[in-house]
């Protein structure tokens, strides 16, 4: 039942910004600054998950100011490092993109993996949607996965994987992600730290818990 749950929030949070994704640029994010009760578990401080969601909203509201409406772009930012996907009609906008991106606060770091083709249809989005709710599921049922230590964004059938994790878990939520239909390439935008970092990350058990 805890797995059900768990997994119920998630495809819940998905519907909810799958209407916002949709009808205007902002990205599809399902991840702890989505589920506010998973937050805690994220691997980022809660100062830098505060950060990357500044992050996204101003980056947003510039494109926006600089692009208008000829340009679909989701963006995401994970530790300061921002990822872009969507569509450009042609290379100088997609170089001015970047441009002003890099021109936000706080941003350390840009993956620019936007596309100069036509916005893609409303089918491939609702698809490119569902897809990541299929990834983030598989990694809940995963029991050797921390599913929300991952930022998960598809585009086009493309998923890119974002966070801060071991080796191992990367190559876990690798093979999880290139299990699912409808996934056609998996690229990873994440941070690799050692396994000892990862301890040191992970919550400590409390003293009521270590007696029992």
């Amino acid at each position: 039942m805890k797995t059900s749950h768990r997994k119920l929030l998630l495809l819940l949070a998905l519907s909810a910004t799958l209407g916002a994704g949709l009808s205007a640029c902002a990205p599809l994010i399902v991840g702890g600054a989505v589920v506010g009760s998973l937050m805690a578990t994220d691997r980022r401080t809660a100062g830098t998950q505060i950060e990357d969601e500044g992050i996204e909203l101003r980056a947003a509201s510039r494109i926006r100011e600089h692009l208008g409406g000829r340009v679909r772009v989701g963006v995401t930012s994970y530790n300061r490092q921002v990822l872009l996907t969507g569509e450009v009609p042609n290379a100088q906008d997609k170089q001015l993109l970047e441009q002003v991106v890099a021109r936000v606060e706080n941003v350390r770091a840009i993956v620019n993996e936007v596309g100069i083709l036509g916005q893609a249809s409303l089918t491939q989005r609702s698809s490119d949607a569902l897809v990541t709710g299929r990834v983030k599921a598989g990694m809940v049922d995963a029991k050797d996965l921390f599913a929300n230590a991952f930022k998960v964004v598809t585009e086009r059938g493309t998923v890119y994987l974002m966070g801060r994790v071991t080796q191992r878990e990367a190559e876990r939520a690798t093979d999880i992600a290139r299990s699912i239909s409808g996934v056609q390439k998996v690229v990873r935008v994440l941070e690799i730290i050692s396994e000892e970092e990862l301890q040191a990350l992970l919550p400590k058990p409390s003293a009521n818990e270590t007696r029992k």
